[in-house]
Order: C-alpha cells, then sequence, then structure tokens
C-alpha cells in the first residue's frame, strides 16, 4: 500500500456530532421566524418545512446535493406564499447558517489534526455545507471540496475527482476518512483512493459492503 501524501476528511459525525447540531440551528431558525414572522409560522412547523424542502429537491434533481439551496428555495417559497419579498429568506438562512456552524469538536480532532498537519497535506471533504473559516478550523487544511462545489455528494466520483485536481495527487497517494461506510469508504474505495472507516460508537460494518482496509476509533490512532 502507497503511504498517503494526502489525508482528507469528511466534517459532520467524522470531525464533530452533527444531530444536536442541526437541532440547535433548526431550533434557532424556527425561533427568529416565529419572533419575526408569526404570521407565516402560523401556517409551518420543522416538519412541514422539510417536506417543503423535499419538494424542491424532486423539481431540482440536478441540485439536490445542494443542501443550502434547498434550505434558501424552501424559505424563499414560504415567504412567497405569504405575501413577503422572498429577500427575507436570506435572514431567515443567515441565522441557522450561523448556528450550524457553531461545532463542538470531538475531544481527538484538534490535537490529532494539528500534529496530522506536520506530516500530511490535509483537505475536508464533505456533502455538507459546513464553512470551515466560520467552524474556527480552516487553518488546518489545505482546502475543502464540498458536493455544493463538485456537483455531486458522496459516493458519487466527481467529489473524489475534485479532490485529486485540487491536490495535484494520484488517488492511490490519498487516504480519505469518515464515519459514513458507503458514502467516505466504498465511495473513496472505488474512486481509487484508501480509505479508513471511522467507527467512534463500535457499529458493526455492513454486511453487503466491502470492508475498509483500516478501521480506527479516533483520528489519533491516524498518528
Amino acid at each position: 500500500m502507497n503511504t498517503p501524501l494526502v489525508l482528507s476528511f469528511d466534517l459532520d459525525d467524522t470531525l464533530w456530532p452533527v444531530g444536536p447540531l442541526m437541532i440547535a440551528a433548526e431550533s434557532a431558525m424556527l425561533s427568529w421566524l416565529r419572533e419575526r414572522h408569526p404570521d407565516i409560522m402560523r401556517h409551518h412547523d420543522a416538519t412541514s418545512m422539510r417536506a417543503l424542502r423535499m419538494r424542491v429537491a424532486a423539481q431540482f434533481p440536478e441540485r439536490s446535493h445542494d443542501f443550502t439551496f434547498l434550505r434558501r428555495s424552501a424559505l424563499a417559497q414560504m415567504f412567497r406564499d405569504a405575501g413577503y419579498d422572498e429577500n427575507h429568506a436570506d435572514e431567515a438562512f443567515e441565522v441557522f447558517f450561523t448556528a450550524r456552524n457553531r461545532v463542538q469538536l470531538f475531544d481527538d480532532v484538534e490535537s490529532s489534526l494539528q500534529r496530522l498537519r506536520l506530516r500530511y497535506r490535509l483537505f475536508a471533504l464533505s456533502n455538507g455545507n459546513a464553512d470551515l473559516e466560520r467552524c474556527g478550523i480552516a487553518h488546518l487544511f489545505e482546502g475543502h471540496v464540498t458536493a455544493i462545489a463538485a456537483g455531486a455528494a458522496k459516493p458519487d466520483a466527481r467529489i473524489f475527482t475534485r479532490l485529486l485536481e485540487l491536490s495535484g495527487v494520484e488517488a492511490a497517494r490519498v487516504l480519505h476518512v469518515g464515519d459514513d461506510p458507503h458514502a467516505d469508504v466504498v465511495g473513496a474505495m472505488q474512486s481509487g483512493l484508501q480509505a479508513a472507516w471511522l467507527n467512534r460508537d463500535a457499529k458493526q460494518w455492513p454486511a453487503d459492503l466491502k470492508p475498509p482496509s483500516r478501521t480506527i476509533s479516533t483520528l489519533a490512532e491516524i498518528i
């Protein structure tokens, strides 16, 4: 196996727990909407807004990987339906996005990345729309490849190809690390990259998927 020159990392549920983060971000946005636009929120709640995003994704399948577009478009539709200027959707989205990037890193993350960047080139590779600058960790990475920029989400080969183009390194010299067996591990291996499964919670590997060559429970194990 080739010694990697580049390490790429998934973000959500790899560097930080995403479930509580998204609940907090949704709650902040809903509170803002109820305070500023109570007439709109008489007809909507978290469930109806999720359904609206799903309808937007069905209407624009070529952009279903772009969570920013889906959420902004759904919010704009809400405001239009209520007779408001849809530009108010940008304010609502900003409330959500600010909270979405208020991440709490897993304990092993910052120290491990600080050590790894002395030896490897580090990139983030994410299906989500987190902003590394707002998260406070942009200085740890050389670059960030998103599904939005690549036009496709993991496990699609296009997002891994975008990483290879950005790094200028052949696939066999890249090790991708992530928590999702299919999107991160299988997707990376199918694109010719090395892959490590970050299994923080002692889960069982899916029996129908080819296992990775390496499984770790913390980023410190890479070192």
